[in-house]
């Protein structure tokens, strides 16, 4: 039986598979039970307890211990759908979500594909025809020497010409994939060499394309991003920027909406770019066309995500708009039933990413067992995560724990209300980077809205080590706490305490003995 919003629906359907795990596999399967839709998980033997498992209707195991035996298996997937009876297939992001193969495949076993279509997903994969598309289409790309350089081809004579007519300092960039994979700054020529050996390495192992192209490094300059959602018939409209500057190693940290430091003017020719590269590739569905903000207020086409974003939650509290609501409406054929005079922007949101890392030892991932897993609550507060406590935490999958979303009416109340969150939120048994992302936003250069995409690379990281403390004295001197009846409701500061390193600022007894031993 199909929920009451098909009733207009081209392609209906009553079930989806997400093949996905951990907290976007819990975000889409929420979404689907509340639209109507059966819910269906795949899951290997690492995640047999997981979260997602337990709130799906279904839940299909797939055999192996690898990924591509498990996750990355377009085959096993496909028969996980065809024997639970699933009708459509969300790909989540990460994974198999912008493999064109893979949507081709969902296509031909006559199942519904919720994402954009094969082509439109090859195009924008590839960097290199995603920017010859750019080009044609009017929308400013990142000046430079397109030099584009094959995997094993002899490139030192070509690499170092290129390399001389753009200019230092200059990047390397993957023409495959992303997320910071294959991606090297050159700052002077003698590094030319081993550093596009090592970016052609990674994007071979990560893409199995070592395709490499040379572009012009952009000094101090801001990450910013519009959300679009398209449908089947040619509307579309864009749902505002998301800042995402703050970023280690290309990875983002900290996402917000809007940006400190966009203008009414830019946000709206940075929008109208937006929809002007998604036409070009006839796009339709949720997408995200990614751009750098110059220091002279200048905007170029980055590279456009052909899925759901992680730092989705932040658009939606501005806009009021389920973004995974609409990708499950468009895949059916419905209208988008938004034009763009609809979209406002209501307060401000602010997105935090929640990793088991250490800050204090070069970021590594950090493993355990989620022996205290206690969230933050309140008005504006969201918490999108696939854990919960007595969950055990291993270096099989993305260290991401949760992400926790704060909504206010202004940058200023929702920055309060993030470094609130963070405080409250208490996680033992595993470390976390919780003390450090408290840190990062008393940080001036934050609180003011002008980080650069450079900043935590370049930053002094002495500011952000924190001083550690073995888990087994926590307990120790928790319960010795509580026996003693110390009031865990203490007003003074807790932004010192020597366990922030380990679970964040603690709370409960926890929190208060971060307050005892400074």
């Amino acid at each position: 039986m199909y929920p009451d919003w098909m009733f207009n629906a081209v392609k209906p359907y009553s079930s989806v598979l997400v093949a996905n795990r951990g907290e976007i596999a819990v975000r889409i399967l929420q979404a689907a039970k509340e639209s109507g839709l059966r819910g269906i998980s795949i899951y290997s033997d690492s995640d047999a307890k997981s979260l997602h498992v337990e709130i799906s209707e279904e839940a299909i195991h797939l055999p192996g211990k690898l990924l591509s035996e498990t996750y990355l298996n377009i085959e096993a997937i496909l028969n996980a759908a065809k024997n639970s009876g699933a009708e459509a297939i969300h790909p989540g992001y990460g994974f198999l979500s912008e493999r064109s193969d893979f949507a081709q495949a969902v296509i031909d076993s006559n199942l519904i594909w919720i994402g954009p279509s094969p082509k439109s997903i090859k195009i924008m994969g590839d960097k290199i025809s995603a920017r010859n598309k750019m080009i044609n289409s009017g929308v400013p790309i990142i000046p430079g020497e397109e030099i584009f350089i094959q995997d094993g081809e002899e490139y030192i004579e070509p690499l170092a010409a290129a390399a001389a007519r753009v200019g230092y300092p200059l990047l390397l960039k993957a023409s495959a994939g992303g997320g910071g994979k294959g991606m090297r700054a050159v700052h002077m020529p003698k590094n030319l060499k081993s550093q596009y050996e090592a970016a052609s390495r990674e994007a071979s192992a990560a893409f199995g394309d070592g395709t490499v192209y040379v572009e012009r490094l952009l000094a101090e300059a801001r990450h910013i991003e519009i959300q679009i959602l398209c449908d089947e018939n040619g509307n579309c409209v864009h749902l505002n920027e998301r800042d995402c500057s703050l970023q280690r190693r290309h990875q983002k940290v900290i996402e917000e909406t809007p940006s400190p430091a966009l203008s009414d003017d830019i946000r709206q020719l940075m929008g109208q770019s937006a929809l002007k590269a998604a036409k070009s590739v006839n796009y339709v569905g949720a997408g995200t066309v990614e751009f750098l903000l110059s220091s002279k207020g200048e905007f170029f086409f980055l590279e456009m995500n052909t899925r759901l974003q992680v730092e989705h939650p932040i658009t939606e509290l501005i806009t009021g708009i389920d973004i995974v609501q609409k990708q499950f409406e468009i895949a059916a054929g419905i209208d988008l039933g938004l034009i763009q005079k609809d979209i406002g922007i209501n307060g401000h949101s602010i997105e935090a990413r929640i990793y088991a890392e250490n800050p204090s030892n070069g970021f590594l991932p950090a493993t355990g067992v989620l022996s205290k897993w206690q969230c933050p609550s309140g008005p504006g507060i969201r918490l999108d995560s696939g854990f919960r406590e007595g969950d055990e935490i291993t270096i099989d999958f993305d260290p991401m724990l949760a992400k926790l979303i704060v909504h206010a009416p202004n940058r200023k109340a929702a920055l309060r209300k993030l470094d609130t969150a963070l405080s409250d939120f208490i996680i033992l048994g595993v470390i976390t980077n919780l003390g450090f992302l408290r840190d990062i936003i008393k940080q001036n250069r934050f609180s003011e809205g002008r980080m650069t995409t450079d900043y935590l690379d370049n930053a002094d990281n002495s500011i952000f080590i924190q001083p550690t403390i073995d888990p087994s004295h926590l307990i120790v001197i928790a319960s010795a706490a509580e026996r003693l009846g110390i009031n865990t409701k203490s007003s003074s500061s807790i932004n010192d305490g020597i366990m922030d390193n380990y679970s964040g600022h603690v709370g409960d007894p926890f929190k208060t003995l971060s307050r005892i031993f400074p």
